[in-house]
């Protein structure tokens, strides 16, 4: 990589250790369900003013909006980091450090990518530092879960065409991902009469009908094109053991990389729920959120731009980086055709649980990682 952005990040990364533990420490117990970032947005918007940013807004869908350069600019980079953790808590979420380690629901998923986003930011902000194209850095909502990724739709609902190139930091050191996992999920309600097990043997079942249905969406033979999977993750319904069931639900969904395959099995879900109708129940379908998958991208320029990513950690971790697919903010840009990579800028495990943990030492080379991408796009 660039040798003078590589000696900037190292210089600026030894000078921050005690400030991006400290934020780290004070956003981390800013709790942060999706749909209600509104504390985190509102920190995020204040700190990036108080860094000297002018362009600060909070839009519609709760993304903060930190935008430098040209306001007319055609050309726009992001530098993105999702704001929303999976879980439900409204108050002060709970923090320990312990032996080396930061312990919080959410501290690596995403807090401490965030804090690698916005000390980045800090860097171009406070240097003034000329970009080469318009850039916007964002502390993006409704990553998690049901979120459903609304935040970043949002963003290019807004932005559009402008945007060039978009970088997610998410996940964990040495993720750089690059290929979208895309998802359709479903909440399928059948409801019957219903009625005694005894005296109304025979009549409509509401949980037999969903175990029909289930038998059906089983056989469904999968597109080849690319790997594509289903699964019912829930069912539930009835009342007592001697009662035909009046009402059930199941929770179904499909995934693939191709969102030409995801189209594909959206079509054969639906054959499959039509074939049931007759039974003698009500069915109702709940589209419960879309995650797109890759759609026309630039093979090649998707390459190289991974590649030159892939250098940039390459340069702080030596171990096998991790090319997997992934569902991530990035699979929006990735199914409108537009260069993304998503990237893990700190080391810890166990997320999406309440024991999720990051490694603090980490922290320096996550940081490094997040300024060293942001330079390539500013002058120097």
């Amino acid at each position: 990589m660039n040798k003078k952005i590589k000696e900037l990040a190292e210089q600026y990364a030894s000078e921050m250790v005690e400030e991006q533990k400290e934020l780290l420490k004070t956003l981390g117990v800013i709790p942060a369900p999706s749909h209600q970032e509104d504390m985190r947005a509102a920190f995020c918007r204040d700190w990036f003013l108080k860094q000297g940013a002018e362009d600060v807004c909070i839009d519609e869908a709760k993304n903060v909006i930190c935008r430098l350069g040209d306001k007319d600019a055609e050309e726009l980079i992001v530098f993105a980091a999702h704001t929303d953790i999976v879980f439900p808590d409204t108050t002060q979420l709970p923090l320990r450090e312990e032996n080396g380690r930061l312990y919080a629901p959410g501290i690596g998923d995403d807090t401490s990518n965030l804090v690698n986003l916005m000390l980045g930011a800090k860097y171009v902000i406070k240097n003034n530092l000329k970009p080469k194209y318009g850039i916007l850095f964002v502390a993006n909502a409704c990553e998690e879960g049901l979120g459903n990724l609304e935040g970043t739709k949002a963003l290019f609902a807004d932005y559009g065409s402008k945007i060039k190139a978009f970088y997610s930091f998410d996940g964990y050191t040495p993720q750089c991902c690059s290929s979208a996992v895309g998802s359709y999920r479903y909440r399928i309600t059948c409801k019957t009469k219903g009625g005694h097990s005894y005296i109304n043997f025979g009549d409509p079942n509401a949980l037999e009908i969903l175990c029909d249905l289930t038998e059906r969406l089983y056989k469904i033979e999968p597109p080849k094109k690319a790997y594509t999977t289903y699964n019912i993750g829930r069912m539930e319904g009835g009342t007592t053991v001697n009662s035909v069931a009046q009402e059930a639900y199941m929770l179904y969904e499909f995934r693939s990389t191709s969102q030409e395959c995801l189209e594909e099995m959206e079509c054969r879900f639906n054959a499959a729920v039509e074939s049931v109708r007759g039974r003698g129940g009500e069915i109702q379908v709940e589209l419960m959120g879309v995650r797109p998958g890759n759609g026309p991208v630039d093979v090649d320029a998707l390459q190289k731009f991974t590649a030159h990513t892939a250098d940039v950690i390459g340069t702080w971790y030596h171990d096998e980086i991790d090319f997997d697919a992934y569902s991530t903010d990035s699979n929006v840009p990735l199914s409108l055709g537009i260069l993304a990579n998503t990237v893990g800028t700190v080391r810890g495990a166990l997320a999406h649980t309440r024991e999720e943990w990051i490694d603090i030492s980490s922290l320096p080379d996550g940081l490094k990682i997040a300024l060293s991408l942001m330079l390539e796009y500013v002058e120097l």
